[in-house]
């Protein structure tokens, strides 16, 4: 039986190099953000390489969620799925997730803000769809009668040993020490926006240093980290930690 793992994330989450750190396990198959291209085409949005992600993959939500939910293409035990709360504009909700284990991955406001807008020009509220995140987060949580599992990407930079293996424990997976480090460059489980945003992790080996303060934001995104912060501390309070 395949173990699913719905990896719930927003953009510059460290969601990436968590997403390398699962592929490195003999074990796993990836999906790199099935829904993108149905967010694209829903919503109109004008990301960085839309033509390209529209053109290479399907735009049907329910066909999307159906080969989620089918047997893994290699037949791995362990079927690891990088999803992005902005993307779920779509008719596919939470109930159509019936059998996956879900997992969590935040990031301080103010360092994911700041990570974002290295790559675009600006960011709003809804980039980063945290009220979807809260939605799933705390129907889940109703559902085990407990919190699933919550990866700060600050913590996980801090210890990323101890932080992999709870969140292991918690999926009910086994541990595996290959899940700290990967050959660098790209995979041909990532998704075809790569090249715009994948560079950092394309030249990384591991998980990198703990993360530094933040430069000061301008007025503009310091107000929309504000506006985050009570999201993001929701899911907070239930992280693992090392």
């Amino acid at each position: 039986m395949t173990v699913r793992i719905a990896m719930w994330s927003g953009p510059r989450n460290l969601s990436t190099a968590m997403m390398r750190s699962f592929s490195s396990r003999s074990d796993t198959f990836i999906s790199d953000e099935p829904f993108y291209c149905c967010f694209l085409n829903t919503s109109g949005a004008d990301h960085p390489m839309r033509g390209e992600v529209i053109a290479a993959m399907d735009s049907d939500w329910h066909s999307v969620m159906a080969a989620l939910r089918g047997d893994p293409p290699d037949g791995a035990p362990v079927w690891y799925q990088k999803h992005m709360w902005h993307h779920m504009v779509g008719p596919i909700g939470y109930d159509d997730f019936d059998g996956f284990s879900h997992a969590f991955l935040i990031r301080s406001p103010e360092q994911m803000i700041a990570s974002y807008l290295r790559k675009r020009e600006s960011a709003v509220f809804e980039d980063f769809g945290l009220e979807r995140q809260a939605q799933f987060f705390e129907r889940e949580a109703d559902r085990l009668g407990r919190a699933p599992p919550v990866v700060d990407a600050g913590d996980l930079l801090a210890d990323p040993q101890a932080i992999l293996s709870r969140l292991c424990a918690a999926l009910g997976i086994a541990w595996d020490r290959a899940m700290l480090s990967w050959e660098p460059g790209r995979r041909e489980t990532d998704g075809p926006w790569a090249q715009h945003w994948y560079a950092a992790v394309e030249a990384s080996t591991g998980f990198g240093p703990p993360e530094a303060p933040p430069v000061d934001l301008p007025d503009e995104a310091r107000r929309l980290a504000e506006r985050c912060r009570p999201w993001y501390q929701r899911l907070a309070e239930h992280r693992i930690r090392a």
